[in-house]
């Protein structure tokens, strides 16, 4: 996993920063965005605006020329044909001058350099439209052959081309002005296009360095993770491991144990047991010889025979503590009975059994595990519950051999169930679990406590071709 602490080395030299890396590009981003936009769509719109500026300016210059030229046209036809239809026309178009002539004024307002040409046009514009009212009055007082030659004359002829010089120079300035708006929408329009092109590639690139860093902080986890998963492999294979050796270790210390204690009860009965019947055999042999003359050393010799007596009991409790022989010499159901018979005298307790008609031919292992797994519980209930009755019940079928003691005292705290501290339930439970069984502690809602023990038959019965093992 060498590639693995190399890539957790460099991710973590950047620090814990690198995580907030992708928030700031994407704010960052989105910023700059957003004001290169501002900035292009800004330049758009003012070139859009100048260019709809020229476009009316040039409308109103060519408005202001199409009504003067009609009101000399209409003019004209009237004083040569004299039609009344040519008068309204010029009468039309003269009106149509001055409001024509107030937006072209309104229009270049807010452009100094031509504001002057404006004013100079609004002079001759006047004094246009005053040449045509005389021509047409001159008309009417004196005919139309004067009005015609004043019309030949210079009258009107002046102010007619300062009003085209300064139209057309006006025209000429807004062409200009309307070339430049149309090269700065241009260029707008260009300028737009770079920052699009160029937050595309931003965009691109930012992608790229966040699916980058997102790539590798997820290989990280996913390394780290089948790192931690591998270790904790090893780790519940190294305790399963090692609670194997202990079982096995508690099972054969457990075993060792009884082996000691069966070894030292048999001592005690043989050898002990053979000294304590000799030395009272000797004892009686003297009472019958030497001692019916004489009264106190007959007494002497009855309180040793009451104390070889004591210790012919002790001896025999000592080796029913540490291996019972009913066990051995008639079966389990036996010894269970001696064990409760004694446990209810001892305590003044009322006892209850329940035992199968016929006894099975258990095995060594299985009888002292049940024997001590019951010796145990009888201890509890003595020394914890309480109880004024025990009831102890063992039954079996094909599969499960199940065994019940039950009580009615003040029962077991749910908490020391499997408290480290229960050492006696620790140990009943490793017996039954070595027999691959299962021990429950429940506690009734009518109170007490009852301790149910399931081994397979299996594990606690021998077969017909099984010997029994010594």
């Amino acid at each position: 996993m060498n590639h693995v602490n190399v890539l957790s080395e460099a991710l973590d030299g950047l620090g814990r920063w690198y995580a907030a890396i992708p928030p700031f590009l994407i704010v960052g981003f989105l910023i700059a965005l957003l004001l290169a936009t501002g900035v292009g769509q800004a330049r758009l719109q003012e070139a859009s605006e100048r260019l709809q500026k020229s476009a009316a300016r040039e409308q109103s210059i060519d408005e202001l020329y199409t009504s003067l030229a009609r009101s000399v046209a209409a003019q004209r036809g009237f004083l040569l044909t004299g039609d009344k239809t040519d008068f309204e026309s010029y009468l039309g178009a003269v009106a149509e001058v001055e409001p024509r002539l107030e937006r072209l004024r309104a229009a270049y307002a807010a452009a100094d350099t031509s504001l002057t040409s404006v004013r100079d046009l609004q002079v001759f514009v006047g004094k246009r439209l005053e040449d045509l009212a005389m021509i047409l009055a001159i008309q009417q007082k004196e005919g139309p052959g004067a009005a015609i030659a004043l019309m030949k004359t210079s009258v009107g002829r002046d102010a007619g081309q300062a009003i085209g010089e300064i139209l057309n120079r006006l025209r000429d300035g807004e062409a200009a002005e309307h070339a430049a708006a149309a090269a700065h929408w241009s260029a707008s329009l260009a300028l737009n296009r770079w920052i699009t092109l160029a937050g595309t590639i931003f965009y691109t690139l930012m992608v790229w360095v966040i699916s980058r860093l997102v790539y590798l902080d997820m290989r990280r986890r996913t390394l780290l993770t089948a790192e931690l998963r591998d270790q904790k492999l090893q780790l519940e294979h190294e305790v399963e491991q090692r609670t194997h050796e202990l079982v096995e270790l508690s099972t054969h210390l457990q075993s060792v144990a009884e082996r000691e204690k069966a070894s030292l009860a048999r001592e005690l009965h043989d050898e002990l047991g053979g000294l304590l019947v000799g030395a009272r055999m000797e004892i009686s042999w003297v009472e019958q010889h030497f001692a019916k003359n004489d009264p106190d050393l007959l007494n002497r010799l009855n309180r040793v025979q009451n104390n070889l007596a004591a210790g012919v009991d002790l001896k025999r409790r000592i080796i029913e503590e540490l291996r019972p022989t009913l066990l051995d010499n008639v079966g389990l159901f036996a010894a269970l009975r001696w064990l409760l018979k004694e446990t209810c005298a001892s305590a003044g307790m009322s006892c209850v059994e329940s035992y199968p008609d016929e006894e099975p031919r258990f095995k060594s292992e299985a009888s002292i595990a049940l024997f001590r797994i019951a010796q145990e519980a009888f201890s509890n209930i003595l020394k914890h519950s309480k109880a004024r009755t025990v009831d102890i019940s063992l039954d079996m079928d094909d599969e499960t051999l199940l065994m019940r003691i039950a009580d009615d005292g003040i029962g077991i705290p749910a908490s020391r169930f499997n408290a480290i501290g229960s050492h006696g339930l620790a140990s009943m439970r490793h017996r039954v679990r070595a027999l691959g069984g299962r021990l429950d502690v429940r506690g009734p809602e009518s109170g007490g406590t009852m301790l149910v023990v399931q081994i397979p038959v299996a594990n606690a019965v021998l077969q017909v071709s099984e010997p029994e093992a010594t």
